[in-house]
């Protein structure tokens, strides 16, 4: 599943080929997604795009009239290609551009989302909810320390909680609790002030190298220009069990927390 650092490369890669543009159609080919398409996407056509933004996992693509919004699921891509070039099978919704260019939203899965916000509307209900970006400075170890008090669920399951710090999924938050030396068994709440402020540091350490790298490739993900995230060349604990930890060369253990799997050193991580 493409995860913040791989939504942030997207954006990266579309936004100098999109920004400044006029949207001259938006085409859906599958109304079907995560949820129904909303006819009022349709009401960015003959706007230009102002801005692409990114909160969380969702990316926005502002207009005058309101932003497009898109979510990747588990299997999205988006690719900016020239009209002309043959359609894919799973290309569900096309935004053709007056450079004759267009976005093209490709998911097998269909788990993805494109809906819209209008301006001066109420954020959508998962907008709403979310908690601070983990690269800006409102995301800190204090904030962790003091959300965490009195919470029993494990460590990794509180730092991958959206309404915590939105976009440290699974891969990222096993690679940020190794480098903070952190169980991730750990109940959030018997976790002192300094270790999270270690731990947010590795968090936005993680993730910023995971975006240098474009992204991480394990499945589904390649970047806008069909390259592959070259960040999981670079994993330190994730996906690893059994063979030798990088610091202390002792078995790398796994471990289920919140139905997904965790890896760790029982030996570096307390």
């Amino acid at each position: 599943m493409p995860e913040l650092p791989e939504v942030e490369v997207s954006r990266l890669g579309i936004s100098p080929l999109m920004i400044g543009k006029r949207i001259k159609e938006i085409s859906v080919r599958q109304p079907q997604l995560r949820w129904p398409v909303p006819a009022a996407v349709h009401q960015a056509e003959g706007h230009t795009i102002v801005d692409i933004r990114r909160r969380a996992k969702y990316l926005l693509l502002d207009t005058q009239a309101g932003s497009v919004i898109m979510h990747l699921g588990m299997s999205g891509k988006l690719r900016v290609l020239p009209v002309s070039e043959p359609l894919q099978k799973h290309d569900h919704v096309l935004i053709v551009l007056d450079s004759h260019h267009s976005l093209r939203f490709n998911d097998p899965r269909r788990f993805g989302a494109v809906l819209w916000q209008e301006h001066g509307e109420p954020p959508l209900p998962m907008l709403a909810r979310l908690g601070p970006e983990p690269l800006t400075p409102a995301f800190t170890g204090a904030r962790l320390y003091e959300h965490s008090r009195g919470r029993k669920q494990a460590i990794k399951s509180f730092i991958m909680d959206n309404a915590v710090v939105v976009g440290v999924g699974n891969i990222y938050a096993n690679e940020a609790l190794f480098l903070a030396g952190i169980d991730p068994k750990r109940q959030a709440g018997r976790v002192s002030k300094s270790r999270y402020e270690r731990l947010a540091d590795a968090i936005k350490k993680v993730l910023s190298s995971a975006i240098e790298q474009g992204g991480t490739t394990l499945r589904d993900f390649a970047q806008a220009d069909g390259k592959p995230g070259y960040f999981a060349q670079q994993l330190r604990i994730y996906g690893r069990a059994g063979e030798p930890c990088q610091i202390c060369e002792k078995p790398v253990s796994t471990v289920v927390i919140g139905q997904r799997n965790s890896f760790y050193c029982r030996h570096c991580q307390r």
